[in-house]
């Protein structure tokens, strides 16, 4: 129990950067709130490589218990931090954590050099290209491939291998693996072709939604008889359904710059798939980092539907132009996930009955 308590200054640096990253979200809608000049600028740096930057190598430390590795989210934590303060400094740090991170994924991959880690590994390599050109001074809109990528096929990856119980026909692997390059490919060609490469991406998040709903165990597990089992399959299954709006979205529209159609198709897979799979993947990883469980209460479907009702309502908003409806949307959004937080740290230190 020692050793959970010391990940708690990391856990609570992770839920730091996701308030702070929430409170710029706000201000990017055009909501009046107090702010400080760098706070809206940073709104996905800290989501990225703050609050995820920490959180992920944070879990795989835990797992490997390898001392070096924890210093991999502290320099995260430490960056997102600076970011707010000293841009440079933090922008330097968020560059090492993804290379930290880059490097457990090389211990995971010679361990067990299989699909997923290899899948994981290319998500995190992603992740140091995008960070390198974001602190270059590229623009976001080109920067927000990689990182997507990043979180795209890091869960990917953790799907694949939690699906390696249905021993899934190596051709299924075979178009997965495609997937997966066709997926990088877009990222490569957007820096030349922000059009073409927009559009391959989007192809292949559809086809990666296509393929998820057909092979993972999240369509079988929507009737388990277990409470907490069903919860997370309703997590992934919708998840994987919103990956394939913003591809579609992607296909269609192909190059976004700024304004509500990129917003749209922006958080379509940011926080319709991504937060959809955190909401999914806590009590799986939570359990792990802290070593207490987390005891399901249907009050974690409030969080879910109104993060999918405030969804619909915000991606409506944008394909409309209609600023209002989008503003509410992704308010409704940030409550959501506010909501999934303070349920989620009730249910760890409720006691069992």
């Amino acid at each position: 129990m020692n050793a959970q308590r010391h990940h708690l200054p990391l856990i609570a640096a992770a839920i730091l950067a996701l308030l702070f990253a929430l409170w710029a979200g706000l201000l990017r809608l055009g909501w009046t709130l107090p702010a400080f000049p760098s706070l809206a600028l940073a709104h996905g740096p800290l989501m990225i490589s703050g609050f995820l930057g920490v959180l992920i190598p944070l879990e795989r430390a835990v797992a490997i218990r390898q001392k070096w590795m924890f210093a991999v989210p502290l320099a995260a934590a430490a960056g997102w931090i600076s970011l707010l303060f000293a841009p440079p400094i933090g922008g330097a740090l968020l560059i090492l954590a993804s290379l930290g991170a880059l490097a457990i994924l090389g211990v995971m991959a010679h361990r067990e050099p299989h699909l997923h880690t290899l899948t994981m590994a290319l998500g995190t390599l992603a992740w140091v290209i995008g960070n390198i050109l974001w602190v270059s001074g590229a623009p976001i809109f080109q920067v927000v491939s990689w990182w997507m990528i990043f979180l795209i096929l890091t869960i990917g990856g953790e799907r694949i291998e939690l699906n390696r119980v249905q021993k899934l026909p190596p051709a299924q692997l075979r178009v997965f693996s495609w997937i997966v390059a066709t997926v990088l490919t877009g990222a490569i060609l957007s820096i030349f072709d922000l059009n073409w490469g927009t559009r391959l991406i989007g192809f292949s998040n559809l086809a990666l939604s296509l393929w998820f709903l057909k092979n993972d165990l999240a369509k079988h597990n929507l009737r388990h008889s277990l409470a907490l089992t069903r919860y997370i399959a309703f997590c992934l299954f919708s998840g994987f359904i919103w990956l394939g709006i913003g591809g579609a979205l992607q296909l269609y529209y192909g190059a976004l710059y700024a304004g509500p159609l990129y917003d749209a198709a922006l958080h379509a897979v940011f926080v319709g798939f991504v937060i959809s799979m955190i909401f999914g993947h806590a009590p799986i990883i939570f359990p792990a980092i802290l070593g207490k469980p987390i005891i399901f209460l249907h009050a974690f479907y409030v969080h879910l539907i109104l993060l999918h009702t405030s969804l619909i309502v915000r991606v409506i908003g944008g394909l409309l132009g209609d600023q209002d409806l989008r503003r509410w949307g992704g308010l409704f959004n940030e409550v959501a996930i506010l909501l999934f937080l303070g349920v989620t740290v009730y249910s760890i230190l409720r006691r069992r009955e």
